[in-house]
């Protein structure tokens, strides 16, 4: 054996004792141990069954201030976004041309008045001389015709003295109604009331509020039948909640108000509005919220928490533990969320386990180390 063959030889026998080595210490090194989740019971309970659209808040009265007459405002008087009062001042336009308008129809009907004054005087004078055959009944009968035409000229200018006092009270734009007013539309200084009657602003009245939104064909047909039943058991409607974009439920329930009167043909739904109490006025127009009602009650219904539950491609799976704590992944039919909680229509029964912490540590088969939270902690 030459030099060069013995250390080729050396250093194979050194790569066998590193393997070998490295064998027996992976022989040795124990199993890892069954990873820690956290499972829950899955709930049972009665829950309801809600038919459920998006609607979007407005005011039971939506009022829009417009200018009636044409002129330069001079001033705005309200606060935008308070609550106003019937009769409080909004808006002054400037009401001179008005003034002097009133005072020539007022001259005007002065003259008028002065000219049914001699007229009638004409006529009460010439009644005895026609009767003596002083003048000509012709003359009388004129007198008595221009005393009538004076007559009406006197009520056509009072009119126009009326006309006149009603332009000049819109120059003062009051509030119709009370309730919340938004922003203005216009600043001291604009002319309105040009051509057509110019937005100024708009009132809302928010209590109640109204929540206007459209549901399907079958729910509708569903909702009727179901409050039809419950008039005739309860002798009450079926009442609505209100769900806000922050999750929160209205503390008010409402009741529907208006239906239309038919279904959309495009589309399949039919727009409805429902009433709620605002006492508060948290509730503002022009919000996006939930609208449900109660039609049903599903008995023994299966709940868990919503962070237990995994989809993929429309495909919804939980991990579910079972009485030797490995690990059984389950397809299941998810129905309607709860709060943090979700209805599971099939693949779940009563009493079992499911993970709602640590499903990235498992697989089918997987033996874990569970530990038990309420679904309300899972969740």
């Amino acid at each position: 054996m030459n030099h060069k063959q013995s250390i080729r030889f050396r250093a194979a026998g050194v790569v066998l004792a590193l393997a070998l080595s490295s064998c027996k210490k992976e022989e040795t090194l124990p199993p890892p141990p069954p990873p820690d989740v956290k499972v829950a019971q899955v709930l049972t309970r009665d829950v309801p069954i809600y038919v459920e659209a998006i609607g979007q808040t407005r005011g039971n009265t939506e009022i829009e201030i417009g200018a009636r007459v044409e002129g330069f405002l001079e001033s705005v008087n309200f606060q935008e976004g308070t609550f106003v009062h019937r009769g409080q001042l909004l808006y002054t336009i400037d009401a001179r041309p008005f003034e002097a308008a009133l005072a020539q129809t007022k001259a005007n009907l002065a003259r008028a008045e002065a000219e049914l004054a001699r007229a009638h005087q004409d006529v009460a004078r010439y009644e005895p001389l026609v009767a003596k055959n002083a003048i000509s009944r012709q003359e009388y009968e004129t007198a008595v015709a221009i005393e009538r035409a004076q007559a009406s000229a006197v009520e056509a200018a009072k009119a126009t003295v009326d006309s006149s006092e009603i332009d000049l009270s819109y120059t003062k734009v009051l509030a119709p109604d009370s309730g919340l007013v938004g922003k203005t539309e216009v600043y001291p200084g604009t002319l309105v009331g040009r051509g057509q009657n110019t937005l100024l602003t708009r009132i809302s009245k928010i209590d109640p509020i109204h929540v206007r939104f459209t549901i399907a064909e079958r729910d509708y047909l569903e909702y009727s039948r179901r409050s039809a039943e419950r008039k005739t058991t309860e002798r009450a409607e079926i009442p609505f909640q209100l769900v806000l974009a922050d999750g929160s439920v209205h503390p008010h329930p409402g009741k529907l108000v208006f239906v239309d009167r038919n279904v959309d043909p495009q589309t399949g739904t039919i727009l409805l509005e429902a009433s709620f109490p605002n006492p508060e006025r948290i509730v503002r127009p022009g919000q996006y919220a939930r609208v449900r009602a109660a039609i049903d009650i599903k008995d023994g219904a299966i709940l868990v928490s919503q962070r237990s539950v995994q989809e993929l491609q429309g495909i919804y799976n939980v991990a579910v533990v079972k009485p030797d704590d490995t690990v059984d992944i389950r397809t299941v039919t998810p129905a309607q969320r709860i709060g943090a909680l979700w209805v599971i229509d099939s693949g779940l029964h009563t009493g079992e386990r499911v993970i709602v912490e640590g499903l990235q540590k498992v697989r089918a088969g997987t033996k874990v180390t569970p530990e038990t939270v309420t679904v309300e902690e899972g969740s």
